[in-house]
């Protein structure tokens, strides 16, 4: 399972640019009046603001990419679950696992025995947690931060609720679902 990014297109870059660059020229002409009262210089502003839409529409994304594809690849590939001799893994991909407020980073693991999430090593709290099958009564779909379709909400026998936020969230309830009804 590989969870895929459409990228923008340049109608919408364009419109970053524009957004950004606009936002940055406003708050920039309230900082001077409120500083200085008075603003002569549009030329500058103009620039100043053109500099930073662009910026943040090509550069930032750019670097931000570069950056965050090479973090994530070592990190992805340095989280191995300790299994058990007979243990396979059937499926797995990036998640977070919300301890409290901390969304901790890590990996989710289907297994023929048991649900696996592994931290990697960033993360303040740092782990393996385990969820046998025969231990979950219910999966539901949750909403993270109440606004993004992306959250898996894991119930236990013992009354405990476990928040996960996941790509491709119903392929990983289907599986789950399926794994739960065929232990209990």
């Amino acid at each position: 399972m590989k969870a895929e990014i459409n990228p923008i297109n340049w109608r919408q870059k364009a419109g970053l640019v524009l957004l950004n660059g606009g936002l940055f020229m406003v708050l920039l002409v309230l900082s001077h009046y409120v500083w200085k009262g008075e603003f002569h210089d549009w030329y500058v502003l103009i620039f100043q603001g053109l500099f930073f839409g662009v910026f943040m529409a090509f550069g930032f994304p750019y670097v931000f990419g570069k950056i965050a594809n090479s973090l994530g690849v070592r990190l992805g590939k340095s989280i191995h679950p300790a299994l058990n001799t007979s243990e396979e893994i059937e499926t797995e991909g990036p998640a977070n696992l919300f301890r409290g407020a901390e969304a901790v980073g890590g990996k989710l693991f289907l297994t023929n025995e048991r649900l696996i999430f592994k931290s990697h090593k960033i993360n303040i709290r740092t782990g393996q947690s385990n969820f046998p099958y025969e231990t979950i009564t219910d999966v539901q779909a949750r909403k993270t931060g109440k606004l993004i379709d992306n959250g898996l909400r894991i119930l236990t026998t013992d009354g405990s609720e476990f928040d996960f936020v996941v790509a491709e969230r119903a392929s990983w309830m289907e599986k789950l679902q399926e794994k739960i009804n065929r232990a209990n």
